[in-house]
């Protein structure tokens, strides 16, 4: 008769996780990618700070004002959060780390700040709540779904603030949008401006640059 669990035979090593705990403990990323992942987070959180922030002095409408005003402060504390955590991943300075994954992305962010004008409220919002925060979502919840809840819980910790942020600014930045949508002609205008930055996006692979989300692979012929 064999022995569970030690029961019975205490020189017998315990599993590292009770039998009702499935755990695994290696996740999908290397402290390495963690970290090059955590130095982009921080980056695009950074810019996305500034740009709201910028915008708060410029848009004319009150309401989208407020909103923006208390949302570009998620984002920094986001970056905050991402800065804190890249000197536990890796011994080096966090500024080192805090780098756009390619050209391509800091084109994205030129184009998505690029609206200047009092009357392109409907351009500044659609580029943030239509295309950047939907995919920060995305690659966050990726991220969270293949990190080692052992080896990697602070960085889980982090990821889930920013979601719980990210899901609520998400809704209300759709709600602004559709509040200023009121005919056929701010849909186009609504519609041109995220197909134009997906592209742009896309070029780049992600806030991650390539590889942020994994993409399906052609099966074989």
């Amino acid at each position: 008769m064999g022995y569970v669990y030690g029961v019975g035979n205490p020189r017998q090593p315990r599993p590292p996780f009770p039998p009702w705990d499935r755990r695994l403990l290696p996740g999908g990323f290397t402290v390495e990618e963690t970290a090059r992942r955590v130095g982009h987070y921080k980056w695009i959180e950074t810019k996305l700070f500034e740009a709201l922030g910028g915008w708060v002095a410029t848009v004319p409408e009150l309401d989208i004002k407020m909103k923006l005003g208390t949302h570009c402060y998620h984002h920094a504390w986001h970056a905050e959060l991402w800065h804190k955590r890249l000197p536990e991943l890796r011994e080096m300075n966090p500024d080192r780390l805090t780098t756009p994954p390619n050209d391509a992305m800091v084109g994205f962010v030129q184009a998505l700040t690029e609206p200047e004008g009092i009357d392109q409220t409907l351009e500044k919002l659609v580029g943030v709540y239509r295309v950047l925060i939907p995919h920060k979502i995305a690659a966050y919840t990726h991220h969270l779904r293949n990190t080692s809840r052992i080896t990697d819980a602070p960085t889980i910790r982090s990821l889930q603030f920013a979601l719980a942020d990210e899901m609520a600014d998400w809704r209300e930045g759709e709600m602004l949008i559709q509040s200023l949508i009121e005919g056929p002609d701010d849909v186009d205008r609504a519609a041109k401006r995220q197909g134009d930055l997906e592209d742009l996006l896309l070029a780049s692979g992600g806030i991650a640059g390539a590889g942020t989300i994994p993409r399906l692979q052609p099966a074989a012929v």
